[in-house]
């Protein structure tokens, strides 16, 4: 086995004031137009709920936009909520961070899709929700697409909208769309976005736009989770692609992460043969260091269950087959914290 696996991976400032408070709570009300349109369903027994957060079953309608500019530190643009909200049009705060985006990724194509860089952000860094992007290989974007629109890649949780509209996307997308957005997201230079925290208490959360945001005062055992919230709410409400995230993760997951990460799975093959020696991608694998590990959570679930099932799933499962929840906890915990 460690062999094949050997050779294949290698084949291939703004001063905040009352306004602030109303921002927040106006702009979280308004992003649900979008993300709260899927049905609620109860979540399977066997799913990590922590990890796929799922919105409240009835909402309040999106708060009327005002018309009033909104900005953010650093950045000379201004957007209404309207702008803000527009799924055909990213918000970009900060235009210099980046090269220019190709037409889907920064517009999309009406009315079958919305902007890539809507949900996976002009710096293709994503939010806990979703997926970042920034510098993977582009065969491997282009792979994973592929396998969303042959439906060989899913999601545990089909009600949650963040997967559901990926795979919505990625079937309307032509090969010239797919390969503009693979190479603009493969050119990114990817930062340190998630500041890793092993702490026995974390923020009570409640769960806005499929992701959870902090309840400001109040605080609860982490058990065996990681909890994953924005640095600034109203920041991450207004999608601005310099602000980052923190993720709590259960004292000694870490160093439990690296011994799992550098032994290996059942089979004994280290992640590093694959992935990297220091999980930063191998060839046409991609890097797994310095990602959300809610996201890697996710996805090492869903290798276990046959839901991601494409290409190079077959390496994967043998790895992944015998990882209890905590190992998975581990492994994201362990990964998130190296630099990408």
């Amino acid at each position: 086995m460690w062999n094949a696996v050997t050779a294949a991976a290698k084949a291939a400032a703004m001063t905040y004031s009352k306004a602030r408070l109303s921002w927040t709570v106006c702009a979280t009300t308004a992003l649900w137009l979008f993300y709260c349109s899927a049905a609620i369903a109860n979540p399977a027994p066997d799913i990590l709920d922590w990890a796929y957060p799922m919105n409240p079953t009835s909402v309040p309608p999106p708060a009327p936009d005002d018309g009033a500019l909104r900005r953010v530190p650093g950045s000379d643009q201004s957007f209404t909520l309207t702008r803000i909200r527009d799924l055909y049009g990213v918000p970009d705060w900060h235009p210099g961070d980046h090269p220019p985006m190709p037409q889907v990724v920064a517009r999309g194509r009406k009315p079958a899709i919305y902007a890539c860089g809507y949900c996976h952000l002009p710096n293709g860094l994503g939010r806990p929700e979703n997926a970042s992007l920034a510098g993977l290989p582009a065969p491997y974007i282009e792979q994973q697409i592929a396998d969303f629109q042959r439906g060989t890649r899913g999601t545990a949780k089909p009600d949650r909208v963040p997967a559901s509209l990926m795979i919505q996307n990625s079937k309307g997308l032509t090969n010239a769309e797919m390969s503009d957005a693979a190479e603009y997201f493969a050119s990114l230079v990817p930062r340190p976005w998630v500041h890793v925290i092993e702490s026995t208490t974390v923020p009570v959360t409640h769960v806005s736009a499929w992701a959870r945001l902090p309840t400001a005062g109040e605080s609860e055992a982490i058990g065996d989770r990681i909890i994953e919230v924005p640095e600034d709410p109203v920041l991450f409400v207004a999608r601005d692609a310099r602000a980052g995230f923190v993720a709590y993760v259960p004292p000694g997951s870490i160093a439990k992460g690296e011994d799992l990460v550098r032994r290996g799975g059942v089979d004994g093959v280290p992640c590093g043969t694959c992935h990297g020696t220091d999980l930063r991608g191998l060839g046409p694998i991609p890097g797994i260091a310095g990602r959300s590990p809610s996201y890697l959570v996710r996805q090492l679930y869903e290798f276990q269950h046959g839901i991601r099932a494409g290409s190079w799933s077959a390496l994967m499962a043998p790895q992944v087959k015998g990882l209890s929840p905590d190992d998975m906890i581990s492994i994201a915990a362990f990964a998130a914290s190296l630099e990408p």
